[in-house]
């Protein structure tokens, strides 16, 4: 049970490389540190404006974004466990379809980072920190920062900050927005802008401060979103005082969240004002965000020894729930007593046995169990009640590959990448440890190479191109896309080395 955590993660991007060394077999394979600065994803390097106050066009957005979310990757540590990352892709785009804008395209990310915050990138790019969501008392509070967030992209408050960046290239703007964002959340504003101008960083850092009245419009149009969501709008100003109060505990250790975005008891009394005028919502919390904060609690934990007595006190209160009975059951499952695990989760299955949390953490304990075809058929169960569904699909191909079924787990993966939301590094991975054993084997190359793209090591994603092409079997078609993509590769390298 000691590898539990870390196969709920992606530790850093040495860790990516070395697992697809491990898992590829193709020999050729060369890995190295990946750049910080990541590149645009078009051919021509947009003109951030001027000092007119001129904002970038929506498309020279969505590069900058693809940029920006490339150089988080490097930087910074994401969880990309599939349950707790897609409980909060949920979470926002319901929040996103009740927004001004709900057709824009946000795209959701846990960092793994102890601070109580959160941050708005440019293209839509939300980061949620693990710490916000095991400080959030519920789902609403949650959901209120979250929303906050959303506005800030929505009232387009984040393109008039970069305009400090006009004299940068894309690639190294969306560096240093990553490299500050990820900076001040961690506590070190100077992590990730090495060999960058000082100056540069503290104009970009001082435009990235939203103003008092980004902030007032933020919760605003932030409460307006929970309300339209049907989710309980006092999350947002209750939240805010839990922490201003909290504060004098804190010292010199202010939460981050409090850094970036300033709360006063005048902000408060606002917000809590304008929240007074929708209402309670009739969803301050769900079970789901609660049995989330547990599993997330526990495999964040480095000592599951006192998480399973924590969690055995916590179930034998007379007020427990099935939050406590999850957590109890991960916490026997950390360790080792896999059977008290499995009964019980069962207890709880039989109570729910539709929810999809519970089946993939049961399926997952069968497989640690050996009990691999039980594992199988509850996948298989799984989708069929929820077809297409992306978490349960990642857990079934990586049991497939699990169970020496690599073929069927190649073909899965493909099936799952029709989806466009599916175009993430984790089942890009899982296609090319698929490929790596069933074949063919220029298909590990093109995989490894959308892998190596997503985290920012362009070399390295053009070196797997130029080897898919070497392979024989590779249909005219086939041919035409890899060398499409690697021009493109070529295309932005150059664009790189410009700036």
């Amino acid at each position: 049970m000691a590898s539990l955590r870390l196969a709920t993660r992606v530790s850093s991007s040495a860790m990516i490389f070395r697992r697809l060394t491990v898992a590829l077999l193709s020999g050729s394979l060369i890995f190295t540190s990946p750049f910080v600065a990541s590149d645009v994803t078009g051919n021509d390097l947009p003109d951030f404006g001027d000092s007119s106050g001129s904002l970038i066009s929506p498309a020279q957005e969505m590069e900058l974004g693809a940029a920006f979310m490339r150089s988080v990757r490097s930087q910074t540590t994401l969880v990309n466990d599939p349950e707790i990352h897609g409980y909060i892709e949920q979470l926002g785009y319901r929040l996103v379809a009740s927004s001004d804008t709900p057709s824009y395209p946000f795209t959701f990310f846990v960092v793994d980072n102890p601070a109580v915050n959160a941050f708005a990138g440019p293209g839509g790019y939300i980061g949620i920190h693990t710490g916000l969501i095991l400080t959030a008392r519920n789902e609403s509070e949650l959901a209120g920062v979250m929303a906050h967030e959303i506005a800030h992209v929505t009232q387009r408050h984040l393109l008039r900050a970069y305009e400090s960046a006009n004299q940068m290239s894309l690639p190294t703007a969306a560096g240093m927005i990553a490299a500050i964002l990820l900076g001040v959340a961690t506590g070190n504003t100077e992590a990730g802008i090495a060999g960058v101008s000082a100056v540069q960083a503290g104009n970009i850092q001082r435009q990235l401060n939203f103003t008092r009245a980004n902030e007032k419009e933020a919760d605003r149009i932030g409460i307006q979103t929970l309300a339209r969501s049907g989710i309980d709008p006092y999350g947002m100003p209750s939240f805010f005082e839990r922490l201003h109060q909290s504060t004098r505990l804190y010292g010199n250790n202010v939460p981050e969240f409090l850094s970036t975005h300033p709360v006063t008891s005048n902000r408060i009394a606002e917000s809590m004002s304008r929240a007074e005028r929708y209402g309670r919502g009739k969803d301050r919390n769900s079970l789901e965000f609660q049995l989330i904060r547990a599993r997330l609690q526990v495999l964040d934990s480095d000592n599951p020894q006192e998480m399973l007595r924590q969690y055995q006190s916590m179930a034998k209160k007379r007020d427990a729930g099935v939050a406590e009975q999850y957590g109890l059951a991960l916490s026997y499952w950390r360790t080792g007593a896999i059977d008290k695990a499995q009964k019980t989760l069962h207890a709880l299955m039989q109570d729910d046995p539709d929810r999809v949390l519970y089946r993939t953490t049961m399926a997952e304990m069968q497989l640690e169990a050996g009990q691999t075809q039980e594992a199988l058929q509850l996948y298989r169960d799984t989708l069929s009640l929820y077809p297409g569904d992306l978490v349960v699909g990642q857990r079934y191909t990586a049991a497939l590959i699990q169970a020496g079924q690599a073929t069927k787990a190649r073909d899965y993966a493909l099936k799952m990448l029709r989806n466009k939301q599916a175009r993430t590094a984790p089942v890009y991975e899982l296609w090319a440890k698929a490929a790596s054993i069933s074949g063919p084997a220029w298909e590990t190359n093109i995989a490894s190479a959308e892998v190596y793209f997503l985290y920012g090591n362009l070399q390295l994603a053009k070196d797997q191109l130029q080897q898919a092409l070497k392979h024989d079997g590779l249909s005219q078609y086939e041919q035409a896309r890899v060398r499409a993509r690697l021009n493109e590769f070529t295309q932005l390298m150059a664009a790189r080395e410009h700036k």
